[in-house]
């Protein structure tokens, strides 16, 4: 069931801009993490470049602290990790957080909205749905990864 609710012109310009890294690219400027919220359409409530996160110890730890258990939200992230067979990864993915134990109505609406976010990430490597932060534990975030992951954001995973 779709909710109707449009996607800004940003968060389409915002994605097209993380799907394509050049190599030219200021690395410092890379965005890594696009926080969403409806109101009225999706809209980008915050942008985490490479720099602004450049004092943080554990990027997937600050991402897991962004979802709080009272709100829903979607999020674009450009992920990266480290694995058995090829090294370091890059991948882009987006996320529905909608907390089991957050309100009914806003979990409806952000479900009834992910197809219209869908539309707009084609070509995104994974698309997750997050209901509670044991999903967002970095062992079971990176079994979902579908590779032999060995660090999740520079920091082994507990079974490396």
């Amino acid at each position: 069931m779709a909710s109707g609710v449009q996607v800004a012109d940003e968060v389409k310009q915002i994605f097209n801009v993380m799907k394509v890294v050049k190599n030219d690219d200021d690395e410092n400027e890379r965005i890594r993490i696009v926080q969403l919220w409806i109101d009225g359409e999706i809209k980008v409530e915050n942008i985490y470049r490479e720099k602004d996160l450049e004092g943080v110890d554990n990027v997937f730890k600050f991402i897991k602290d962004l979802m709080r258990p009272d709100q829903s939200r979607y999020f674009l992230y450009d992920c990266h990790f480290d694995t058995k067979e090829s090294g370091r990864k890059e991948e882009l993915i987006f996320m529905m957080w909608a907390p089991d134990n957050g309100p009914m109505k806003s979990r409806m609406q952000y479900a009834s909205s992910k197809s219209a976010m869908c539309r707009v990430v084609q070509g995104v490597k994974h698309i997750f749905e997050m209901h509670d932060v044991e999903d967002m534990e970095p062992d079971s975030f990176a079994e979902r990864l579908k590779h032999n992951v060995l660090r999740m954001e520079g920091h082994p995973l507990r079974g490396n």
